[in-house]
């Protein structure tokens, strides 16, 4: 995993705490949340209280190994591997459609000629009307 080479090159810790967190979001099918990881984390090592997952989060996500999001005012977490990518959430059925990274493409290059302004989109959700519910509400 790189999240271990690159917190151990910043003299870190591997603790067993952090590595199983890092294996839970890696191996998850989709974004987690954070009560969804403590309880994963609190499953296979009882006794892990809560302020160390949000501790560790906030650690991983401070070196680039997850990418925290907000969707629906919680936070969700995924892995570094995936990427940078963006999400179409309905917000009546609660279908997910991801996005390419270069979707906001144009507006970065506008905002960096228009004010020399260096926008970074790692991760965006954006919510509405998928095409199914679009077309009921019709």
């Amino acid at each position: 995993m790189s999240c271990a080479i690159t917190l151990k090159a910043k003299g870190l810790k591997l603790t067993p705490q952090r590595m199983l967190i890092v294996k839970i979001i890696h191996d998850a099918k989709d974004h987690l949340t954070a009560d969804e990881i403590i309880k994963h984390v609190q499953a296979k090592m009882p006794g892990v209280n809560k302020s160390t997952v949000y501790r560790t989060l906030s650690l991983l996500e401070q070196y680039g190994c997850v990418f925290k999001s907000e969707l629906d005012e919680e936070f969700i977490y995924h892995h570094e591997e995936e990427g940078h990518h963006h999400h179409l959430v309905c917000s009546h059925c609660g279908k997910t459609i991801d996005c390419d990274e270069d979707l906001f493409a144009l507006v970065q290059r506008s905002l960096k000629e228009k004010y020399n302004f260096r926008i970074d989109f790692k991760h965006i959700v954006m919510s509405g009307l998928c095409e199914k519910c679009k077309n009921k509400n019709s």
